[in-house]
C-alpha cells in the first residue's frame, strides 16, 4: 500500500454505552483494501458490538467509522445527523456481514436467500441474480444444494449459504461475527476453509473469532480487544510474541495454548 493510499476501514475514537455500561471505550482501528484482520479478546471486551457499529446495527454516541471515506451512520457534518433509513440501507451493502446465527429466511431455498439482496438492494434482474446465486453457491461447495431449504441443510452449510449471500453483493468489507460459535466442532473447518480462501483472494474482512489457530493462519493482522480498547494489535507472529510482555493478552492465548499453537 503506498503511502497516500486510504484505509479502506477507518475508526476513530469510537464509543459506545448500553446505559450507564461503557461497552466501546474509544477504538482507533484502520483495515487496508484486501486486509484480512482478525478481532480476538474475552467474551464481553465490545468485539461483536464494534462489528454492528462498523455496519450501523448499532449507533454510537461519539467518535467516526468511515468507509471509503464515507461516514457510516451519521451525515458529514458537525451536527451528527443520522442518515436516512434509504442511505443506510445502501451503506449497509457496502459491508457484507455474516452473524453467528445463519439468519436465512427459512421458507426461501439456498438461491432465494442469496438471491434477495441482489433483487431488492442491488436491484439486479432475476435471471442476472440467479446466475450471481449459483456462482457463489458453487464458490463454497454447495452446488448440489441451490435448491434446498435451510432445514434441508447441515448447520456448516447453512452458514456457508450465509458467506455466498453477503459475498453475493460484492461488498467492500466483509464483516464477520464468531461464524462458528453454533457449529458442531466437526462442521467448523468446511466454513472457515471458505473464509480462507477468500482472504487468499484479496476479500477485504474484519472478523471476530475465537478461533485463535485460524486467527493465526488466515489474517494479516491480529487485533486483541480487553475491556473495550484496543489492549494490542500485529500481524498474527508479532502478536503472539507480544504475549510475553502483556498480562492480558498473555492470560487470554493461555486457554487457549495446545501445541498446534506454536
Amino acid at each position: 500500500m503506498n503511502a497516500n493510499q486510504q484505509p479502506l476501514l477507518k475508526i476513530d475514537d469510537l464509543r459506545k454505552s448500553f446505559g450507564q455500561a461503557n461497552i466501546l471505550k474509544g477504538i482507533d482501528m484502520a483495515v487496508n483494501k484486501g486486509e484480512a484482520v482478525a478481532i480476538i479478546g474475552p467474551s464481553g471486551s465490545g468485539k461483536t458490538t464494534l462489528l454492528r457499529c462498523v455496519n450501523f446495527l448499532e449507533t454510537y454516541e461519539e467518535g467516526s467509522i468511515r468507509i471509503d471515506g464515507q461516514e457510516v451512520g451519521y451525515r458529514d457534518g458537525g451536527n451528527r445527523q443520522r442518515r436516512g433509513e434509504t442511505d443506510l440501507a445502501r451503506m449497509r451493502a457496502e459491508t457484507g456481514m455474516v452473524f453467528q446465527s445463519f439468519n436465512l429466511f427459512p421458507h426461501l431455498t439456498a438461491a432465494e436467500n442469496v438471491m434477495l439482496g441482489l433483487t431488492k438492494v442491488r436491484r439486479k434482474p432475476k435471471q442476472e441474480a440467479r446466475e450471481i446465486a449459483e456462482h457463489w453457491l458453487k464458490r463454497v461447495g454447495l452446488d448440489h444444494r441451490i435448491d434446498n431449504l435451510p432445514s434441508e441443510l447441515s448447520g456448516g452449510q447453512q452458514q456457508r449459504v450465509g458467506i455466498a449471500r453477503a459475498v453475493a453483493m460484492e461488498p467492500k468489507i466483509l464483516l464477520l461475527d464468531e461464524i462458528t460459535s453454533a457449529l458442531d466442532p466437526e462442521l467448523v473447518n468446511e466454513v472457515l476453509d471458505v473464509v480462507r480462501q477468500l482472504a487468499e483472494e484479496g476479500m477485504t474482512m474484519l472478523m471476530v473469532t475465537h478461533e485463535i489457530a485460524f486467527a493465526r493462519d488466515a489474517s494479516h493482522r491480529i487485533v486483541f480487544m480487553d475491556d473495550g480498547k484496543v489492549a494490542a494489535e500485529g500481524p498474527p507472529k508479532e502478536l503472539m510474541a507480544q504475549a510475553g510482555s502483556n498480562q492480558r493478552l498473555d492470560a487470554f492465548l493461555s486457554r487457549f495454548r495446545t501445541s498446534h499453537l506454536h
